[in-house]
């Protein structure tokens, strides 16, 4: 594990009353639903899942053929929050696109019911699925597949119409990991594998991955498992216990979930950890792992936090992702931001409270343009070029998006804490929202 680094700086934006996190939410949706979508075989999708400003397909990249629900893609994890939004705020338009999309993913090829393998990508030029970001079907990540099959669990709960559907797809995929797929001598699950389950130990680029045995994408085959096992679907209690012991005897495994990144240490990996570790404890009633999760795991998180404005771009209240990319890339902060309210959530402690909506704050900074959209990443350090980043300047927002996934990931953890920390009052016809510090953060009629 990572010690965090001691700093004299305050991790801490305010919010502002001009645009609030509930703002920011908003507008990312407001990109996604007006910008990045269309229909395929008569249910919504996205059009891409690399675009610009203005929503356009950017084909010349590894993502920008592709949808679906794989990692980048996001599907199953953007509807999720697309149902949970318009819940929220009553509208009916939003949710029955999100349906749509949870009916794409389900009927449209890549559930395989006989096998239960989830195919993560459909190359939209091409019209056929493919099991990677590289295009082809040589391998793919078996974590990020069992991340889409909780997603599935997680839709499965807002919908009783798509339940039994979602279940059984994800209870599939969980099967084909117990019938294929083999733990490696640490204990721990192969970054990459075949469509037959066998280990593939290169890198996406080829070469060697000399993370292979020791990625965080792992954590998703427990968080599948607890998921399962909570609702009774499965019995997992025995796997995912190793799982965990496994995890626990190395120090960790941290290594990046990102398929295109290759360090030992980067920031999702951290909050993912936290996250998994919290709900297992849950899960098998063992507040031991719990304190795992708070005690050992969320405060490696503080070696990643920016707390002042670097190269003259908006970075304060960000974490850069790992030291070979040190760019602030937004799912990861999104993700952060739930592991810091969970946080807050069962120790009730203000700096945990204070941290997640830092980083909801300081992501609502970088929308740019008119339509909403959420860059995926600040380049504070100019990691990509000048050339893709707003503005053409050296240090900036990246001017590329992935809709469902850096877009609008910052949707989840400001719903989390909308429905289970914001403080609500009833002010004649409407719900306010304060936050801890009095701020208004949401007003919503009805």
């Amino acid at each position: 594990m990572l010690e965090p680094r001691p700093t004299a700086k305050r991790f801490y934006v305010a919010e502002n009353p001009k645009y609030t996190l509930f703002d920011s939410a908003a507008d990312s949706l407001r990109f996604t639903l007006s910008r990045c979508m269309t229909t395929y075989r008569g249910h919504a999708c996205a059009t891409s899942s690399f675009v610009d400003p203005e929503g356009r397909v950017m084909g010349w990249h590894d993502f920008g053929p592709l949808e679906g629900p794989g990692w980048a893609a996001n599907a199953v994890g953007g509807a999720y929050e697309l149902i949970g939004w318009a819940r929220l705020t009553r509208n009916a338009a939003m949710e029955r696109a999100a349906l749509s999309v949870l009916d794409h993913v389900l009927e449209n090829g890549f559930v395989c019911p006989e096998s239960g393998l989830l195919r993560p990508y459909r190359h939209v030029p091409r019209g056929e699925m493919v099991m990677n970001f590289k295009h082809n079907n040589d391998w793919f990540c078996p974590g990020s597949n069992a991340k889409a099959a909780v997603q599935m669990l997680l839709c499965s709960d807002r919908d009783e119409k798509r339940r039994d559907a979602l279940r059984s797809a994800a209870k599939g995929y969980a099967g084909w990991l117990e019938a294929h797929v083999r733990t490696l001598p640490n204990g721990w699950f192969p970054r990459r594998t075949t469509v037959s389950g066998a280990p593939y130990e290169q890198r996406a680029e080829g070469g060697p991955d000399p993370f292979f045995a020791t990625s965080a994408d792992g954590l998703f085959v427990l968080q599948l498992w607890a998921e399962l096992t909570a609702r009774g679907l499965s019995d997992c209690r025995r796997p995912l216990a190793r799982g965990l012991k496994a995890f626990m005897d190395a120090g960790g495994f941290y290594a990046s979930i990102n398929h295109d990144t290759y360090d030992a240490h980067e920031n999702v990996a951290y909050s993912a950890a936290f996250r998994v570790f919290r709900r297992a404890g849950q899960v098998l009633g063992d507040a031991a792992l719990g304190r795992y999760a708070h005690d050992r795991i969320l405060p490696a998180l503080e070696r990643f936090r920016m707390c002042e404005d670097r190269h003259g771009v908006a970075t304060t209240g960000l974490l850069w992702m790992e030291e070979t990319w040190d760019t602030a890339y937004l799912w990861e902060n999104a993700e952060a931001s739930l592991a810091y309210l969970e946080a807050a959530t069962d120790s009730g402690k203000r700096e945990h409270l204070d941290a997640g909506l830092t980083i909801l704050r300081a992501a609502a900074k970088h929308h740019y343009g008119p339509h909403g959209f959420l860059t995926e990443g600040v380049d504070w350090n100019n990691h990509v070029g000048k050339q893709h980043h707003v503005g053409g300047r050296e240090f900036a927002a990246i001017q590329y998006t992935e809709p469902f996934l850096n877009n609008q990931h910052i949707v989840e953890p400001t719903l989390y804490f909308l429905e289970k920390l914001a403080a609500v009052s009833r002010e004649g016809d409407a719900c306010v929202y304060r936050d801890h510090e009095g701020n208004i953060v949401a007003t919503l009629k009805g």
